[in-house]
C-alpha cells in the first residue's frame, strides 16, 4: 500500500472540518432554539402575570423613601425601585405629599387633591 499523497492528506483534512463545522454549527443551532424557547416562555409568563393597579417608586439608596405613584401600567415606572401598593395606600401616599406621575396621573384617576 502507498502512502497518500499530500493533497489526499489535505483533501481529507478539508473533510475531518467541514463535519466538525457541521456538527459544532447544529451545536450553537440547539443552543439558540432553547434559548429562543426560553425568552419565548418568559414573555408568555410575563403577559399572564396579573399587572398591579397602582406603583410606588422609591428614591436611591436603601430606605429610601418614596419618590412618586403610578398607575400600573405606567411606562414610566420602571426597574427595581418601584413595587406594587393597593389603592389605600396609593391614596394615603399621594396625601402625605408624594409625588403622582406626571405621565399616568394616578392623583387624577384616585380623586385626590394634595392640599
Amino acid at each position: 500500500m502507498t502512502e497518500p499523497s499530500r493533497l489526499e492528506l489535505l483533501r481529507f483534512a478539508r473533510r475531518v472540518i467541514v463535519q466538525q463545522a457541521a456538527a459544532s454549527l447544529a451545536q450553537v443551532d440547539g443552543w439558540i432554539a432553547a434559548e429562543e424557547e426560553r425568552e419565548a416562555a418568559q414573555r408568555r409568563a410575563e403577559e399572564r402575570r396579573p399587572k398591579p393597579a397602582w406603583l410606588i417608586e422609591r428614591g436611591i439608596g436603601v430606605g429610601s423613601p418614596p419618590m412618586q405613584v403610578h398607575r400600573g401600567g405606567c411606562r414610566m415606572a420602571q426597574g427595581v425601585r418601584v413595587q406594587a401598593i393597593t389603592e389605600d395606600q396609593a391614596r394615603r401616599a399621594l396625601y402625605e405629599h408624594v409625588g403622582a406621575c406626571e405621565f399616568c396621573n394616578p392623583d387624577t384617576a384616585l380623586r385626590v387633591i394634595p392640599e
